[in-house]
């Protein structure tokens, strides 16, 4: 497959000659990707909170609330990547163009790319960290996302290596966190609020998932933010 090739040859950022451009620290210096201008973070402590169906809704409400804004959306869970049947991508492989980045695939005028699009349907994903920083960065840097208006990233539940590479590597203008009322989902929100603010990347609201109502054809979920950045 040739999406395996691309995996294989070259791994950003982890010593690959000419690729990893670090500061005086010893951190990979942050540079934009090609063609987008703002990166929101959609993040959640917990996982079950309805934060892949947050991320969906939103790309969904910009593009339908301006045709001309240019969405994008990122699946940035590797080992459960759920936005290729939320957007109604299943089982469609995307293809390269001629400076051998991946073509995103399109529904609803939204551009989107997961690692659930580039790995057989079903199959495991057992990764160590190095491996699961080369993907997080192929879907970064390896994908022709431009031009966008605005790219929103769907994390994986919890603080780990996702977030970590992501606010590191590149410019993120905030976070959407996504939490629910049980005390144990807002417990482990603040841990997640914490390492945001410790990442420099501010949260830009605080947003239940609440379900209104749910049909076989559509599910509607809506929330009232409840903070914002600064405060």
């Amino acid at each position: 497959m040739w999406i395996s090739r691309i995996l294989r040859s070259s791994l950003i950022g982890l010593g690959a000659k000419g690729k990893n451009i670090s500061t005086s620290k010893g951190l990979p210096k942050k540079l934009p990707i090609a063609g987008v201008q703002n990166v929101v973070l959609i993040a959640s402590a917990k996982g079950g909170v309805g934060k892949s169906t947050v991320a969906v809704n939103l790309a969904l409400a910009y593009t339908m609330l301006n045709s001309a804004f240019r969405i994008g959306l990122m699946d940035a869970d590797v080992f459960g990547p759920s936005i290729p049947q939320m957007m109604s991508l299943e089982g469609i492989e995307p293809e390269v163009n001629e400076k051998n980045l991946i073509i995103p695939l399109q529904n609803y005028g939204i551009k989107t790319m997961s690692m659930g699009s580039l790995i057989k349907k079903d199959s495991a994903v057992v990764w160590r960290g190095l491996m699961v920083m080369s993907a997080i960065q192929q879907l970064l840097r390896k994908v022709a996302w431009g031009p966008l208006d605005t790219l929103f990233v769907d994390t994986p539940p919890g603080t780990g290596d996702v977030q970590l590479s992501i606010s590191q590597n590149i410019p993120v203008q905030g976070a959407v966190i996504v939490t629910t009322s049980h005390s144990l989902s807002l417990a482990d929100t603040r841990r997640g609020i914490e390492m945001m603010l410790k990442l420099k990347v501010s949260p830009l609201c605080l947003r239940p998932a609440t379900c209104l109502h749910s049909t076989p054809e559509h599910r509607h979920c809506a929330g009232t933010p409840l903070s914002h950045s600064g405060h």
